[in-house]
């Protein structure tokens, strides 16, 4: 008989790996299962771009057509820290308020736009004629092609500012009264009346039969503005970037008067121009 070799001392046998039942992978080479990840947070839904939708963004702009109800307003969505700020003035208008990331908000409004936080969706302001001018002040704007909506923007703020009772621009070569005129226009746009006219210098004679005096700003005009006899109700009328006055328009004005620049540079930017026209028109107008 062989006699048996007798096992080495501390020697053993190597475990054979476990298989899971039905599987040919040992457990300790299967990769270790993955965690659940969390579900993706739905964004904020906004409505779709129409003719009939108005986008307003920007604190001042969004605060003020809340006050001023003059649109319908339809949904607000707001970062935290601008809704905490928006809250009282939405309830207020019964507006509901979404709050949303800034990220959402540009998406949205393109990367271009300053949100500020803010994007309200809400409907375009009634359309208004020559017939519904309200007269406070007795001064209305005309603009003859204005077309950067930044200029008119900022001439609408300085026109809330002097409680212009309205402010004409043509329908056509004038910009619409969305999300950039109305960032521009600081709230403005919610309280001056924007009347569109198809031709100025029909309009302008228009405004002749109502008793308005109209006063073209040129810088060639005859005689300054600060020496010009005003009478209420009056329309000043600018023109349009590097372009000016139109023949048409020209010749639809009372007369024509310049302002007087002291300095160096002897004109100003369209804004800038109605701005200082607007104060020496008020402070003339004033006077007992």
């Amino acid at each position: 008989m062989k006699s048996r070799r007798p096992r080495d001392a501390g020697s053993h046998r190597k475990p054979r790996p476990k298989f899971e039942h039905g599987s040919r992978t040992p457990q300790a080479a299967r990769p270790p299962a993955k965690a659940a990840q969390p579900p993706l947070k739905a964004g904020p839904v906004f409505r779709r771009s129409s003719s009939d939708l108005v986008l307003i963004y920007g604190f001042h702009a969004v605060s003020e057509a809340l006050r001023a109800k003059r649109r319908e307003l339809l949904d607000l969505f707001a970062t935290p820290a601008a809704a905490a700020r928006l809250d009282a003035c939405a309830a207020a208008a019964g507006v509901r308020v979404h709050v949303a990331a800034a990220e959402d908000l540009s998406r949205r409004l393109g990367a271009e736009a300053v949100h500020q936080g803010v994007l309200l969706e809400a409907r375009p302001l009634p359309a208004r004629g020559l017939d519904d001018i309200v007269s406070n002040s007795g001064i209305v704007l005309a603009l003859d092609q204005i077309t950067d909506p930044h200029n008119v923007g900022a001439i609408l703020r300085s026109a809330a500012a002097f409680a212009v009772d309205a402010v004409v621009t043509t329908e056509r070569h004038a910009p619409q009264p969305g999300g950039v005129l109305a960032k521009a226009a600081s709230g403005g746009l919610e309280h001056v009346p924007l009347i569109e006219v198809v031709n100025l210098a029909r309009a302008l004679g228009e405004l002749k039969d109502l008793g308005y005096l109209r006063i073209g700003l040129d810088s060639e005009g005859s005689l300054s503005l600060s020496d010009a006899p005003l009478t209420r109700p009056l329309v000043l009328v600018l023109g349009g970037e590097g372009k000016g006055l139109r023949r048409l328009t020209r010749e639809n004005c009372d007369f024509l008067a310049r302002l007087d620049m002291k300095g160096a540079i002897k004109s100003l930017n369209v804004s800038n121009a109605c701005a200082v026209a607007l104060s020496i028109a008020s402070e003339k107008l004033d006077r007992p």
